[in-house]
């Protein structure tokens, strides 16, 4: 049977484009399926983590990402200067380091020290990227590659067989292998498949906007607790945020109103703000599901398809995009056939648990900003604790998700780990060299080549010294940046590394004689 493409992608955000970016340097075809006409533009999440940054960073992206994220501390520094004329002067704190639950954390009081933050290269130093800069950038990169995004376009519905996925949209019916579900927290594809979406129900309605108000001199700037929830004013001029817990709203899909919104900001304020004129706004609640697998069959969700959960603390994009940067590759040498035994169900291994442990973070904030007498209290200890330099540094490193891993075999230190960002011979770094999706296997002694014959285009390897990590026998990268073996010198195994290839990549090709 023929195909019109390898994968169909569901869903044109950044999860989606990322994917199909993935899939593309791959090696495969893909098309978008995007039912806006335009790109969102409403209010959404206003940074990256850790993991996101370094896998954009592995992709060419880290200029783009400095220049937007300069952008946006002008912005802060224009609130600043509004809310303070006489001359109060922004100062970027040394390292972004977020709330938890709405408590700020000072980035003043990371214990930069702690050897999980150090030595993580230029992807350290940005993070502060709205989700619509991001998209626009993942836009440029999927043209570039050579992505086909079919705006205005909606699925329909979807038929499966053993040889791939036939889909309906309202733009024709499209033949693919292979269908991912990128379509948001109330996906089409997730329900027409039948997944599973346990989870818990909403408590809070909050709504974030950027909008012209009257009357907010009685506003106090970053977050705040009140008698009826939480808010946040600022930090960029006409953004407010409210929280209220009420239960869920009557329409989430109902556009959100300039006296909708006032009503909020006035019933959790306790002031007299008018809302003139919305910009952006929208509201959402913290409804809390998960898929219990990211696949079934031929269909395999990514981002809100697989999860949803409150926003509070940027994880929802964060996640999304390290499910889509963990199927691309998978996904792609599944389609080329020289994926080994099982490799595509390890997508559902690797990331479910941590999109459970986003879920459970979220729940944990929501708790906290009850606004009952029990949460009030609870929320003063988190409170005293955020005022440490321990427990600063504890929730940044949660935050940031410097801590996520993999269940990848092997006992050194480094396996499992996002790859550190080592300096190599030449001057270069490691995420340099993984701009085009590759494996990549460091040989600093330049032994270990000949067990790579074989692999062709699907591994790089790199020699000469690391001399940051002179220890180092060897390192092999997966092409999403992640470690799957490692050894120190007098240490490097063969047989481990011959297993640690061919457990992600396959056997090599046998050369005909």
């Amino acid at each position: 049977m023929s195909y019109d493409v390898d994968v169909v992608v569901a869903g044109g955000g950044p999860v989606g484009l990322m994917l199909a970016c993935e899939l593309v340097l791959g090696g495969v075809s893909a098309v978008v399926i995007e039912r806006l006409a335009e790109p969102d533009l409403t209010i959404k999440a206003g940074a990256l983590n850790a993991p996101s940054v370094e896998a954009l960073y592995r992709r060419g992206l880290l200029p783009a990402l400095q220049k937007a994220q300069e952008a946006n501390l002008e912005r802060f520094a224009e609130f600043t200067r509004q809310r303070f004329p006489e001359g109060k002067a922004f100062q970027a704190p040394p390292r972004f380091a977020g709330h938890f639950a709405g408590i700020p954390l000072s980035g003043d009081r990371v214990d930069e020290s702690d050897p999980d933050l150090a030595g993580r290269g230029p992807a350290d130093h940005v993070g502060l990227v709205s989700q619509q800069q991001l998209e626009a950038l993942l836009a440029a990169l999927a043209a570039e590659l050579g992505v086909e995004v079919r705006r205005g376009v909606e699925l329909t519905g979807f038929e499966t067989d053993a040889d791939g996925v036939t889909v309906a949209t309202t733009g024709g019916r499209v033949r693919g292998r292979w269908l991912v579900g990128c379509d948001g927290g109330r996906s089409t594809v997730r329900k027409l498949a039948g997944f599973d979406f346990p989870g818990t129900g909403p408590e809070i309605t909050a709504y974030q906007a950027m909008a012209e108000m009257e009357g907010t001199e009685a506003l106090k700037a970053g977050w705040n607790t009140t008698p009826a929830g939480v808010y946040a004013h600022g930090p960029m001029p006409g953004r407010i945020l409210t929280v209220e817990f009420g239960g869920a709203p009557a329409d989430r899909s109902a556009p959100v109103t300039a006296e909708e919104l006032q009503t909020s900001i006035r019933n959790v304020t306790g002031t007299e703000v008018v809302v003139t004129r919305i910009k952006t706004a929208t509201r959402f609640t913290d409804n809390a599901r998960q898929a219990t697998t990211y696949r079934m069959g031929r269909v395999l969700l990514a981002g809100d398809a697989a999860h949803v959960h409150s926003p509070f603390g940027g994880q929802g994009l964060n996640l999304g995009l390290g499910d889509a940067v963990n199927l691309g590759w998978k996904l792609a040498a599944t389609v080329r056939g020289q994926a080994p035994e099982g490799l595509l169900d390890t997508y559902t291994a690797e990331r479910h648990p941590i999109g459970a442990w986003v879920l459970e973070w979220t729940r944990a904030q929501i708790a906290v900003m009850r606004p009952d007498s029990h949460a009030r209290a609870l929320r003063a200890v988190v409170a005293d604790l955020a005022e440490t330099v321990a427990g600063t540094t504890y929730f940044v490193k949660k935050i940031s998700g410097i801590w996520q891993r993999y269940d990848i075999p092997g006992d050194h230190p480094l396996v499992g780990a996002s790859a550190p960002d080592l300096e190599l011979a030449d001057g270069s770094r490691l995420a340099d060299r993984l701009h085009e999706g590759v494996a990549l296997l460091l040989d600093p002694s330049g032994e270990l080549g000949a067990l790579t014959e074989g692999y062709g285009d699907r591994l790089k390897v790199v020699e000469g010294g690391l001399p940051e990590r002179p220890e180092l026998a060897g390192v092999f990268v997966r092409p999403d940046g992640f470690v799957a073996w490692a050894a120190d010198a007098g240490q490097a195994d063969p047989a481990s590394l011959e297993a640690a290839l061919s457990t992600w990549l396959g056997a090599p090709a046998v050369t005909a004689v």
